[in-house]
């Protein structure tokens, strides 16, 4: 903690403010949207399909409207695009409290969405460039905030949702309401001062596209998503078939998550310094991928042995919960800085935007392929054979890294100005790997 409070106090302000603000952010999104499925098929006794419709409509709004977002932040500035982000979260969340009727909830879903489009690009853009040379150690920390936010939030929204998930909705609407008033007094206003912001929004799109490097790279990062994402997926699905009841199986899903948290907090800082000075950026996502697409190496043996059922099932899971953990801990900081690095500096938030709408169009093909393959196996008896899908899929995405590195088109990270006496371990400059990325 000592060290986590040092790298966060040797950031500029605005730096500090957007990390305090993602923790804001995701304690109020995930006390309650881990409930909201819930509370529509219960209290409000929807049907299954229309459950379905409300959370399938708020992801395509956010993840299908990341472009969009990413577009308006270059063009209009980071700052209004965070507070119109979070204002616009606050309307969703009060809405979901107030109404019953499902055209209206569709609504609140849909304002929810597209509220997270508009401040998730502008907010990384805002931070790289508020970061600069210090990008990698500045994503470190924030995704520290991050994941702390995940792991408290749900355990706030539990405590609210026994009383009325109504409730639960209108704390978390005041949450982001607090944000915005902070956003407005402490957040200086920043904008991407290029003649690029000013064309037009299809000639930035194509120029976007035809980035040729970044297209590569953000295809080969799809797997990266699918992966993790299986936290939510495939492993639950794992840990109802390997408990004989429903709360055996709820205790070991919060405990993959508690995991998770706990990896990402306490070893982030930490993962970031030394993948920093033993490889440097390109080589450390190659290796960072490695290590998600081996996560699932303990579910694949005990798929082949003759164990089902107790103590060592929910050892593989939670062993493979933490090496997804440690994975995309080594990859995040890496992958975002290199987002920055491949824009070469220019409509970074709009190349971010563009990232984030290609990995969601994945993570949506992902997790339905998964979820078919998954069923299928299991009912055949054959297991096994998802988890080496998955892995797999993790390999294919390591070669892919792995030639964009030895081809020199993952840019290496610039070295920061700062020493390891004045800043810490996590601090110290990332190893310039121009020509030395290879095995």
């Amino acid at each position: 903690m000592i060290t986590l409070w040092t790298q966060f106090r040797s950031f500029d302000r605005p730096a500090r403010v957007l990390m305090i603000n993602q923790f804001s952010i995701n304690v109020g999104f995930y006390m309650l949207m881990p409930y909201l499925a819930g509370y529509l098929a219960g209290p409000l006794g929807l049907a299954a399909w229309a459950v379905g419709l409300v959370l399938g409509v708020r992801n395509f709004s956010q993840q299908g409207m990341f472009l969009v977002g990413g577009t308006l932040a270059d063009r209009l500035g980071y700052k209004p695009l965070i507070v119109a982000g979070c204002l616009l979260r606050v309307a969703g969340f009060v809405l979901l409290a107030a109404v019953e009727s499902l055209p209206a909830i569709l609504l609140a879903s849909v304002a929810t969405g597209f509220a997270g489009a508009l401040f998730n690009p502008a907010v990384r853009a805002y931070l790289a460039a508020d970061a600069g040379p210090r990008r990698v150690e500045a994503f470190a920390v924030f995704n520290v905030f991050y994941q702390a936010g995940i792991l408290l939030g749900p355990l706030i929204g539990l405590a609210l949702t026994t009383l009325d998930f109504r409730v639960t909705s209108l704390v978390a609407a005041a949450v982001f309401a607090v944000l915005t008033i902070v956003q407005i007094h402490a957040l200086p206003a920043h904008r991407a001062d290029t003649a690029e912001a000013q064309a037009s929004v299809l000639r930035n799109w194509r120029a976007v596209a035809a980035n040729r490097a970044f297209v590569l790279f953000a295809t080969a990062m799809i797997g990266s998503y699918v992966l993790s994402f299986q936290v939510y997926l495939a492993l639950p699905l794992q840990a109802a078939a390997v408990t004989n009841d429903d709360g055996s199986a709820t205790a070991l899903v919060t405990s993959l998550f508690v995991v998770t948290g706990v990896v990402a907090i306490a070893g982030q800082l930490r993962i970031t310094a030394w993948f920093s000075r033993r490889w440097g950026s390109g080589r450390s996502l190659v290796v960072g991928m490695t290590v998600m697409a081996a996560a699932f190496l303990p579910l694949l043996v005990l798929s082949l042995s003759s164990i089902r059922t107790g103590w060592a099932a929910a050892g593989a899971l939670l062993l493979t919960a933490a090496l997804l953990a440690v994975g995309t801990a080594a990859v995040f900081p890496f992958e975002m800085d290199t987002v920055v690095a491949l824009s070469g500096g220019r409509l970074v938030a709009t190349h971010y935007g563009f990232y984030n709408t290609v990995v969601g169009v994945g993570i949506l093909l992902g997790n339905l392929g998964t979820g078919a393959v998954f069923g299928f196996f299991d009912s055949s008896g054959w297991g096994a054979l998802t988890w080496i899908v998955l892995t797999t899929l993790g390999a294919v995405c390591v070669g892919a890294l792995y030639m964009l590195d030895r081809s020199g088109r993952l840019i290496p990270v610039q070295t920061t100005t700062t020493t390891p006496e004045d800043e810490g371990p996590a601090a110290r400059p990332a190893a310039d790997t121009k020509g030395s990325s290879g095995p």
